[in-house]
């Protein structure tokens, strides 16, 4: 749940936002046109896209190129307050900080290497730092500043050796990405996401993404993702002592009692009696 979210805007679209929220949430990104810095203050999510499934740290960054994302975190102890700034970076706003700069700061490259980039260092938690006072301060705010804040993170990020990933964000907002569908399937089968958040990270209506998991799977995207993650609780319960919320965590699911709901329901008999069956 979304507690509190203050804005910045730059020619009335949203550019440098504070969220702060408490566990579970799931916040769904589309950034098809642009790409997005964010920095999580201390507790982090899991974060999802096409191609990558990576559990952040508290302190870290994140550049995530074109696409769409989810930032998935899971309610595994009790209400924490956790806060996150988002920095959107439009190919138009570069284009015009950077009219002659950037053909010599950055070189294009083609897309398809990593679609996100983790940057954590002193030098980006100050950054971070620098924001606080102008969210407490929103009056001294204007497109001016905002243009200077911009430009003052690329160059941050180049100098904390992420150039790499300036490079690789910068030639994805102006390239177009494929989704490579059942990589894509693979990657997710155990993350909390659903059919329809499936589809988004596919790029896809929610109908052609099941005409073409029916292609693909022969089965349906519940059925098929429900057996394989059936398959995993059961591997897990039995070659393993962790407990019955870590599975269920492990697995993708947000509440481990509707995990013991499932599981019992496909297989008759609760996680508990079932890794006792194992054991003897």
């Amino acid at each position: 749940m979304i507690d509190n979210r203050v804005t910045f805007e730059y020619h009335d679209i949203v550019l440098i936002e504070k969220i702060k929220f408490k566990a579970p949430l799931k916040y769904h990104g589309n950034f098809q046109n642009r790409g997005c810095f964010i920095y999580f203050k201390d507790r982090a999510p899991k974060l999802l896209s096409s191609d990558k499934s990576i559990q952040l740290k508290g302190q870290e960054a994140v550049l995530l190129k074109c696409g769409s994302h989810f930032l998935d975190i899971l309610k595994q102890t009790d209400d924490v307050e956790i806060e996150v700034v988002i920095i959107h970076l439009y190919p138009d706003l570069l284009k015009n900080i950077y009219i002659k700069e950037l053909p010599a700061l950055i070189e294009k490259r083609s897309a398809g290497d990593q679609s996100e980039i983790v940057a954590s260092s002193a030098i980006i938690s100050k950054f971070i730092e620098s924001l606080d006072f102008y969210f407490n301060n929103p009056l001294l705010v204007n497109d001016a500043l905002l243009e200077l804040k911009i430009k003052e993170l690329i160059l941050l990020l180049v100098q904390s050796k992420n150039i790499k990933s300036i490079e690789e964000l910068v030639s994805d907002l102006y390239s177009t990405k494929s989704i490579r569908f059942k990589e894509t399937i693979k990657l997710h089968l155990y993350s909390n996401l659903n059919t329809k958040e499936l589809a988004t990270l596919c790029n896809m209506s929610l109908s052609s993404f099941k005409r073409e998991f029916k292609k693909e799977f022969n089965d349906t995207p519940t059925n098929f993702i429900n057996n394989k993650k059936l398959d995993k609780a059961k591997e897990l319960l039995s070659i393993t002592d962790i407990s019955i919320s870590e599975i269920a965590y492990e697995i993708g699911f947000n509440d481990p009692l509707y995990f013991t709901r499932f599981f019992k329901n496909n297989t008759g008999v609760s996680p508990t009696r079932f890794r006792n069956s194992q054991r003897h």
